[in-house]
C-alpha cells in the first residue's frame, strides 16, 4: 500500500519492505541496518546509519541513510534528498547518491528519472555490481513509476558480476520484485527460489513468496508460505503484515487485529511504520484502533497523507463534514501525482453523505452530481479501494452492516458454536453457510449480511450467496444495497444453471423492479418483464406489471 488507500489485498501484500544492502568495510554494522529495514524497523535502521555516518561520513553511508527514508511505508522525500545531497558533497562522483536523487524524482512521478538512472549506470561503465543493483532497486521502488524491464536488465548484469564471490540474496529478491511488477509471477517465484538457499533469514523469502501468491489470488499457497515464514522466525514483522492481508481477504477481523498487534510488537515505533499500521487497521474495519494509532503519531508526521487517513476514519464514522475538511487539506497540500482515483472516489462518497442531510434543493442536487462524477472516476479507473456502489447504497440506506451491530443482535448457542468454528477455519464454507442461515433464522440481519459476504469472498462464483445477501439487506431495510446484491446474483448465475434457479431469479428480477419503480421506471418495467418471462404465474410480478404499465 504505497499510497493510502489502495486497500485491496494485492496492494497491501505488496507493501512488505524489500530493501537489502551489500556488505562493505563495516560489514556487521551495515548488516544490522540491512536486517532492521527488512524487518520494518526503520527507526532502528536510521539510528544505525546515523551512527555509521558519525564514525565515517562517507558518500555511501549518507546514501544508506537516505535510502532508508525512501524505503519506509510512506517515503520522506525531503529527508532522503537531504542525505543524498550530503553524500554528493562528500563525493561529487557518487553514483549511488545520483541514483538516490533520481529515485526521489521517480517517486514523485517524474518518469524522466528513468533516463537519468540509465545515464548514471552508463557513466559508471557497469563495473560496479552495487551501482547496477541500486539502479535496478530504484526502478522497482514505486509500482506506478517503475521500469521492470530495465531493472531486470541491470540485475542480470549485477548477478553475473557477483557470481565469483557469491550472489547476495537481495539481488534475487529484487529480481523477483521486478518480475512481479512485470506481471510475470513464474519468473518472480523462480527468483525467490534462488534466494532461499543463500538468504540468512528464510522468513524474508517465504514472506515474499506469500505476497506473490496473494497477488495471484492463490490463497492456500499464500497461507502455507506465510506459515513457513512465521515458523522459521516468529519475530519477523512483515510476515504478520502479510498474514493480516490474508485474514482481511477472508474478512476475519479478529484474526487480522491479532496479526496487526503482532506486527506492531515486532516492527518498531517509527512514526511512518505506525502510519502503515493505522492504514491496515482501517482496512480491517477496525476504526477505533486505526484512529488511536493515528492520533498518537499525527503531530510527528509531516506527510499530508495523515489528513487522508483521518478523512477515511471520519467517513467510517459517518462524520462527513470532518471527512471533507481533512480530504480538502490533503488535496491542497499533497503533490498532484499523489491524489489517486480512490481519493476522488472518497470525495464523491463524502459529497453523497453531505447531500443526504442537505435541506437546500440546489445544494443537494450539486452534491449528488459531484458524488456521481467523482465515484465515476474511481470506477472508471477500476479502483477497488472500496465497493463504490455498495458504499453509495449504504449512505442512501443509512449505513452498512457492521460486526459490532451483528454482535449486539439476536444469537443462540448454535450461532456461538458456529462462530467458533468459522474463527478456527476461515475457509470452512459449510460452517459459513450454516452460520449465515442461523443468523437469518433469528433475524440477525447484520450477522447474516456479513457472513454471506464472507461466503462470497471465499466462493465468488457461487450465486446463491448474493441472493441471500440481497434478502438480508432487504429485511434490514437497506433497499439500495439489496438491489445491488440481487443484481450480482442475476449476473453470477451461469446459463447452465438458469433452469434450476428459475424461481429465485424470478424473485430477484421482481425485487429489483419493485425497489426501482420510484427512481428508475424504465428499469422497473424491464425487470418485471424478465421476472414474468421466467414465471408467468408469479402473482406479485403480475400485479406490479399491471401497476407500472397502466
Amino acid at each position: 500500500m504505497k499510497d493510502i488507500m489502495n486497500m485491496n489485498v494485492k496492494k497491501i501484500a505488496f507493501g512488505a519492505a524489500v530493501v537489502f544492502f551489500t556488505g562493505f568495510a563495516s560489514a556487521q554494522t551495515l548488516q544490522d541496518g540491512i536486517n532492521s529495514i527488512d524487518s520494518d524497523k526503520f527507526a532502528q535502521a536510521k539510528t544505525n546509519f546515523t551512527e555509521m555516518i558519525a564514525k565515517e561520513p562517507t558518500a555511501d553511508n549518507y546514501f544508506y541513510l537516505g535510502n532508508t527514508f525512501l524505503r519506509q511505508g510512506e517515503p520522506d522525500y525531503a529527508k532522503a534528498t537531504e542525505n543524498f545531497n550530503k553524500g554528493l558533497a562528500a563525493d561529487g562522483k557518487s553514483y549511488l547518491n545520483k541514483i538516490g536523487l533520481a529515485a526521489v524524482k521517480l517517486g514523485k512521478g517524474d518518469k524522466n528519472a528513468i533516463a537519468e538512472i540509465q545515464k548514471v549506470v552508463t557513466d559508471s561503465r557497469e563495473k560496479d555490481a552495487e551501482v547496477l543493483f541500486r539502479a535496478a532497486e530504484a526502478l522497482t521502488l514505486f509500482e506506478k513509476n517503475s521500469s521492470p524491464d530495465l531493472a531486470i536488465q541491470f540485475l542480470t548484469k549485477a548477478i553475473e558480476k557477483a557470481e565469483k564471490k557469491g550472489v547476495p540474496a537481495h539481488y534475487y529478491y529484487t529480481l523477483g520484485d521486478a518480475y512481479r511488477l512485470k506481471r510475470s509471477p513464474g519468473e518472480a517465484m523462480s527468483a525467490y527460489d534462488k534466494a532461499l538457499p543463500v538468504a540468512k533469514n528464510k522468513a524474508s523469502v517465504y514472506t515474499r513468496m506469500a505476497t506473490l501468491w496473494m497477488a495471484a489470488q492463490v490463497w492456500q499457497k499464500a497461507k502455507e508460505s506465510v506459515d513457513k515464514a512465521i515458523a522459521v522466525d516468529p519475530t519477523y514483522a512483515p510476515a504478520y503484515k502479510a498474514l493480516a492481508g490474508y485474514d482481511i481477504r477472508y474478512q476475519q477481523n479478529a484474526k487480522a487485529t491479532q496479526d496487526l498487534i503482532n506486527y506492531t510488537k515486532y516492527a518498531d515505533e517509527d512514526p511512518y511504520t505506525q502510519l502503515e499500521i493505522a492504514k491496515l487497521y482501517f482496512t480491517n474495519e477496525d476504526y477505533a484502533n486505526s484512529k488511536m494509532v493515528l492520533d498518537k503519531i499525527f503531530d510527528k508526521i509531516d506527510d499530508p497523507i495523515k489528513f487522508k487517513l483521518r478523512a477515511y476514519n471520519a467517513y467510517a464514522d459517518r462524520n462527513y463534514a470532518d471527512a471533507k475538511q481533512n480530504m480538502d487539506t490533503f488535496v491542497s497540500q499533497a503533490e498532484k501525482t499523489r491524489v489517486l482515483p480512490a481519493d476522488q472516489g472518497l470525495q464523491g462518497l463524502i459529497a453523497a453523505g453531505l447531500a443526504k442531510d442537505e435541506k437546500d434543493a440546489a445544494k443537494k442536487s450539486a452534491l449528488m452530481a459531484e458524488a456521481q462524477q467523482k465515484v465515476g472516476i474511481a470506477k472508471a479507473a477500476k479502483d477497488e479501494t472500496m465497493k463504490w456502489d455498495l458504499e453509495l447504497a449504504n449512505i442512501a440506506g443509512g449505513g452498512g452492516a457492521s460486526q459490532a451491530e451483528a454482535d449486539k443482535g439476536p444469537t443462540n448457542p448454535e450461532i456461538e458454536a458456529l462462530k467458533q468454528k468459522v474463527a478456527a477455519n476461515s475457509q470452512d464454507s459449510d460452517s459459513l453457510f450454516k452460520l449465515a442461515t442461523a443468523y437469518q433464522d433469528v433475524k440477525n440481519w447484520n450477522g447474516a449480511i456479513l457472513t454471506w459476504q464472507k461466503m462470497s469472498a471465499l466462493l465468488p462464483d457461487w450465486a446463491p450467496a448474493y441472493y441471500s445477501q440481497g434478502y438480508s439487506y432487504q429485511q434490514a431495510g437497506n433497499n439500495e444495497a439489496a438491489k445491488l446484491a440481487y443484481e450480482k446474483f442475476i449476473s453470477t448465475v451461469k446459463p447452465a444453471d438458469q433452469e434450476a434457479n428459475k424461481q429465485t431469479l424470478a424473485y430477484a428480477y421482481f425485487a429489483v423492479a419493485y425497489m426501482s419503480k420510484d427512481s428508475d421506471m424504465a428499469k422497473a418495467k424491464d425487470y418485471v418483464a424478465k421476472s414474468l418471462q421466467l414465471d408467468p404465474t408469479y402473482q406479485d410480478a403480475v400485479k406490479l406489471n399491471a401497476e407500472i404499465n397502466k
